[in-house]
């Protein structure tokens, strides 16, 4: 088989499969998030720890001259709060939770949605037929929400973008437009 075939039947297995990357937790926001909350656990624990030996553990300030009970108490466990909230958030953000793909394949009729869940991947598969329409959902306010979903013959609609802060329009409309086309079906629009 020479170049100009393989090149061919990759052209149509591209044409025929098409998978879109979900991030999770894996967003620099939360990220930056993570160690500020670290900074502040280990600020506030090591505030409490200066308050009972009576010695100043940080160096910009002097948190030696509070009394421990009630200030010091209350730092120590606003400390260990912010530690333990850390913790969570960087073990969310180690295994990329929320994240996934999802695989449109014309070739074998399905459609596979997969999502990292906290012990287990969640994975749903749906036959490409029962896909009726793709429908954005576009809701401003103090709320926004702009979404793309799938709407299938007797099951409820089944959501595919990702979640967190909302896309662009732009972006969210092109998205839509080129999974209609794919999936050879309506885009509607609420």
């Amino acid at each position: 088989m020479n170049k100009l075939e393989q090149n061919s039947i990759n052209e149509n297995e591209s044409k025929m499969v098409l998978e879109q990357k979900i991030l999770g937790s894996r967003k620099p926001s939360n990220v930056v998030i993570g160690v500020l909350l670290v900074l502040g656990g280990v600020s506030f624990v090591l505030a409490s720890t200066s308050s009972y030996i009576g010695k100043d553990l940080l160096p910009l300030s002097h948190p030696s001259t509070l009394i421990f009970i009630p200030q010091g108490l209350i730092m120590g466990l606003y400390g260990i709060a912010a530690l333990l909230l850390s913790l969570y958030l960087w073990t969310l953000i180690s295994i990329d939770f929320g994240g996934g793909s999802n695989t449109f394949n014309k070739t074998t009729g399905q459609i596979t949605i997969s999502r990292r869940g906290i012990f287990r991947t969640i994975t749903i598969e749906v036959p490409i037929k029962d896909v009726t329409a793709v429908k954005l959902e576009i809701r401003e306010g103090l709320n926004p929400r702009r979404s793309i979903a799938l709407r299938i013959k007797g099951r409820k609609d089944l959501p595919i973008s990702r979640v967190g802060n909302p896309q662009p329009l732009i972006e969210l409309e092109k998205e839509g437009v080129e999974l209609a086309r794919f999936l050879g079906v309506n885009l509607e629009g609420s």
